[in-house]
């Protein structure tokens, strides 16, 4: 990885907070970028300070959840980390079973074939073609 990529990939998993360009928050967890800084937020939540109608002073702030996010790089203003990744025990690998996802093969077998299967050897006696002189 290059020096850019690797201060990027420093915050993965951490719970960041990303300041977009119409001047709402969203906090999430840091789970992707790329070369555009295009960002993925898991368990993201949004915040907007609303202005009341009738006092200029007062503010509200709304909270929205969002859950899977995916920001325009372009729309990041800024982007700071809020809490480090959880720091429990790792889930033991789980190996695969029934109702577990595994490689499955697309329905043909794996071993090559001597000739092609029924339908796909070409073309069948008295289906297209010329017909055949009486």
């Amino acid at each position: 990885m290059s020096g850019r990529n690797t201060r990027m990939a420093q915050w993965l998993d951490y719970r960041v907070r990303v300041t977009i360009s119409d001047q709402r928050m969203l906090v999430g967890t840091f789970m992707a970028f790329d070369k555009y800084m295009n960002v993925v937020l898991a368990d993201c939540e949004e915040f907007r300070k609303i202005k009341s109608k009738g006092r200029k002073d007062d503010e509200k702030e709304v909270k929205r959840t969002l859950g899977f996010v995916v920001l325009r790089g372009e729309t990041i203003v800024s982007l700071m980390a809020e809490a480090p990744p959880p720091t429990g025990p790792k889930k033991p690998e789980i190996q695969p079973g029934p109702g577990r996802g595994q490689v499955a093969g697309r329905g043909m077998p794996a071993a090559p074939l001597s000739s092609a299967p029924a339908g796909l050897s070409g073309p069948v006696r008295g289906v297209g073609g010329p017909s055949a002189i009486q």
